[in-house]
């Protein structure tokens, strides 16, 4: 009888639990749908829809390894290896005055475990012509080798800019700050330079370029404020032969934020297609009054002399979106010794 007790009881039991158990049953919600990414094709290759929105999203960017050569190049050593690692988001959708873009570019590089770096390389927005924020001036172009020194030494601005653009033809003014730019002054006996005004300075810039057929151009100028001094450019490329002939020529009134090497200077390069995966690019550049980079310049170029460029640069696609390049460039300035440098480097673009 104990046990028949129990037996009864214990069903019993379980008859109440699975009661209460049916009466509190917890039914699940439904799965919300998923909204899967869809391809965005209006703005090229590589863009999606953001979920839940019509604006179109592109994430692309670099992985670069990189050794350096030349005499003090890492401290007191003579190579040193770098890497770095760049991402970009670009942001488009329609409005009525046609896409608005928005930018940002994140950087990081590391010479070593401990000593690195991260920095917002551009960020701005872009509608109907107009660009303002945190980018590269038409001063940061240059020919496709490595030889030529033709830019500013600074070129990454806070400006407010418009261009005007067709598929051959662009033309655009900038107003730019030049706070991080390159400052006049004089340098007393003890080698101490006192600047002749301090930042908050201003620039404007111009950009004009284009097409036409086998042949491009680009004439860039600008006008330093509190330098009181201005420079103008002109390159230009022709498809010859196997290969590709750039031209440059530059002109300074005195050093300023846009132009500050030399007073002028001429350079030449032949880009050659050697294969479909191998490009050779020799080329030479000869400044008048060279005062070389830095920015902390003298008032004007008088008393320098003159001084000669030479390089070889060259490229090879290892595989798609993955190649390596070396570069050796050699310097010889009338008024110090000649210098040789150059580098090696593999690079994956995604």
């Amino acid at each position: 009888m104990n046990i028949k007790s129990l037996l009864l009881g214990s069903a019993a039991a379980l008859a109440v639990v699975s009661g209460a158990q049916a009466a509190d049953a917890i039914v699940a919600a439904e799965p919300e749908p998923v909204e899967y990414v869809r391809v965005c094709d209006a703005y090229g290759t590589g863009y999606f829809y953001i979920p839940g929105t019509e604006t179109c999203l592109k994430i692309n960017g670099y992985i670069r390894f990189q050794v350096n050569v030349g005499e003090d190049v890492g401290g007191d050593s003579d190579w040193d290896a770098k890497t770095r690692g760049q991402v970009q988001f670009t942001a488009k959708s329609d409005t009525e005055y046609g896409p608005l873009t928005g930018v940002i570019v994140m950087q990081f590089n590391a010479d070593n475990a401990t000593d690195q770096e991260a920095k917002l390389d551009s960020a701005y927005l872009d509608v109907a012509g107009f660009r303002a924020g945190l980018f590269y001036s038409w001063w940061d172009d240059g020919l496709s080798g490595e030889t030529d020194d033709i830019g500013s030494v600074v070129t990454l601005h806070n400006s407010i800019r418009y261009q005007y653009e067709t598929s051959d033809f662009y033309a655009g003014i900038s107003v730019d700050e030049l706070e991080d730019g390159v400052y006049q002054g004089t340098t007393d006996a003890a080698g101490v330079f006192t600047a002749d005004d301090g930042p908050n300075n201003v620039g404007v810039a111009f950009g004009v370029g284009g097409k036409a057929g086998a042949f491009s151009y680009q004439v860039t100028g600008g006008w330093d404020v509190d330098n009181e001094d201005g420079a103008i450019r002109a390159m230009g490329t022709v498809d010859i032969g196997p290969g590709t002939l750039g031209l440059a020529g530059v002109y300074s009134s005195g050093p300023n934020s846009y132009y500050s090497s030399a007073e002028w200077a001429i350079a030449a390069e032949y880009a050659i297609k050697a294969t479909d995966k191998l490009k050779i690019t020799p080329g030479v550049q000869y400044y008048g009054n060279y005062f070389g980079g830095g920015t902390e310049v003298p008032e004007d170029f008088d008393g320098l002399g003159d001084a000669w460029k030479a390089g070889l640069t060259v490229d090879y696609q290892i595989v798609d979106n993955f190649y390596a390049k070396a570069s050796v460039q050699w310097l010889d300035p009338e008024d110090g010794d000649d210098t040789t440098t150059g580098y090696f480097r593999l690079q994956r673009s995604f």
